[in-house]
């Protein structure tokens, strides 16, 4: 019997660093020719995530594997402008950084709530000093 105390606060703050990747590289990327905007849709993935997560697939030899300790598998989507620049750059940075800061901000949350279970349980296991 596997009994994990923290639930989905683990995954979700590891799906989070990677939404924080996606869109960093979005971001660095705001003015390349041709560059499509990724993302993912956070909530089905984490509500996806407890059956089996969606797995990356490489379209070409070019591309990077995903990292071996990635757990998550996450596939990535592309973003549709909501008006396509003449370079045929998709990012759009104010969207962008919308999300960056939203994403950032429930990151820290995640964290600060498992760092109060962590808390939590030390207490419970040492008492008090």
């Amino acid at each position: 019997m596997n009994i994990n105390p923290f639930g989905d606060r683990e995954q979700a703050l590891a799906l989070r660093e990677l939404r924080t990747e996606l869109l960093t590289t979005n971001i660095a990327n705001a003015d390349t020719p041709n560059f499509k905007a990724r993302d993912f849709d956070f909530a089905s993935v984490l509500r996806d995530s407890g059956v089996e997560a969606p797995h990356l697939r490489r379209t070409s030899t070019l591309h990077q594997p995903a990292t071996p300790g990635d757990p998550l598998g996450v596939e990535a989507k592309y973003r549709v402008p909501m008006q396509a620049a003449l370079d045929g750059n998709t990012v759009e940075m104010d969207v962008e950084q919308a999300a960056f800061a939203e994403n950032a901000i429930r990151y820290r949350a995640s964290l600060a709530f498992l760092d109060s279970q962590i808390r939590g349980l030390r207490f419970a296991i040492k008492g008090a000093d």
